[in-house]
């Protein structure tokens, strides 16, 4: 991030900081807003939420107010330091992966050349949060959705990582600014304008992308782990106030993360053809935020259609289908390489 005046490093370092706390809630808040309660609304021919602020939409500022205000409460049995800091720990996963996604040419926190691999990293971190709260509840269905959530992350985490491997091999370069550059400076049958989009040629990946990043975040038809009407709400069953808030946070956090995430990877990012420079810096926001609710539409499109998997079919969707589609598209990514 380049600023105008010269600021020390330590006062760069907790600006990057600031802003990223911020958009954590914001993020949470607008993908609530907009897909949780007022796609969901009109899709099943309702209003939803109306009352709170001009067409509802203080609603999720009003919960939130709410949440604050409640009490704090351990059960007797838990492990009250493991319990308590377990939503923190869920809560800095989200927080890592906003460290590597670009929002311009310098509207970045830290432009790892390992960009993607780091990425990937720390999404998965958040299940050791979720078994700590598993854990610590001394509850015996918070455990099962805890367990559930850590089988449910070692079978899609495979997933996701091979369909990044051909946009990976297709750019290049594991940094998600090199990932953009490569599409702005792409052409599509010769013509450069529009630059290449590696949706164009990496649709399966973008597919399994999609239905894996949808296991990561548990939601229907993958919300094994926090099913109300088995495990009444899985891991955060004994979670209220505050703690539960983390975890509603982390949640549409993560999902606005990784939604960039694939905005980035596969539709180009923050780039808008023929904008350039300082001018990108200012736009750029804007085009990844379009981009971005782009594909959160069609993660809670999903979402709002299935019916919940048994655990079977769960692991059956990862290991029957979509590794061997995403082997399968590394393959022919390989072979096109080379041939063009």
């Amino acid at each position: 991030m380049t600023l105008a005046v010269d600021l020390a490093y330590w006062q760069t370092t907790t600006l990057k900081v600031l802003v990223v706390l911020g958009v954590i809630p914001a993020a949470a808040i607008v993908l609530g807003y907009v897909f949780l309660l007022k796609m969901m609304s009109h899709m099943q021919s309702r209003l939803g939420p109306m009352e709170a602020g001009p067409h509802g939409t203080l609603q999720l500022v009003a919960d939130g107010l709410k949440f604050i205000q409640k009490e704090d409460i351990f059960p007797d049995r838990s492990d009250r330091f493991v319990f308590g800091i377990a939503p923190i720990v869920v809560l800095m996963s989200t927080f890592l992966l906003y460290i590597v996604i670009p929002a311009g040419p310098r509207l970045v926190v830290e432009d790892l050349d390992t960009g993607v691999f780091f990425a990937l990293a720390v999404s998965s971190l958040s299940v050791l949060g979720v078994l700590m709260a598993g854990w610590a509840s001394a509850n015996k269905y918070s455990l099962i959705g805890a367990l559930r959530a850590a089988g449910q992350l070692i079978a899609y985490e495979l997933p996701l990582v091979l369909a990044v491997v051909g946009v990976v091999m297709q750019a290049g370069t594991m940094s998600l600014q090199g990932i953009v550059r490569a599409q702005s400076e792409g052409e599509i049958f010769g013509v450069g304008f529009l630059g290449n989009p590696f949706i164009l040629t990496q649709f399966v990946g973008f597919a399994v992308f999609l239905l894996a990043a949808q296991a990561e975040l548990s939601q229907t038809p993958f919300d094994m782990p926090v099913a109300e009407s088995e495990l009444v709400a899985g891991f955060m069953t004994e979670y209220t106030g505050f703690r539960f808030l983390f975890f509603f946070m982390a949640e549409f956090g993560s999902a606005f993360a990784l939604s960039a995430i694939g905005a980035t990877l596969f539709l180009g990012g923050w780039h808008l053809p023929g904008v350039e420079g300082s001018l990108a810096d200012l736009t750029g926001p804007l085009v990844l935020g379009a981009k971005v609710m782009v594909v959160a539409f069609f993660i809670f499109w999903f979402r709002f259609t299935y019916p919940r998997l048994r655990e079977d079919q769960l692991q059956a969707v990862a290991w029957k289908y979509l590794i061997p589609v995403s082997l399968v598209n590394i393959l022919a990514t390989g072979v096109l390489k080379v041939l063009f």
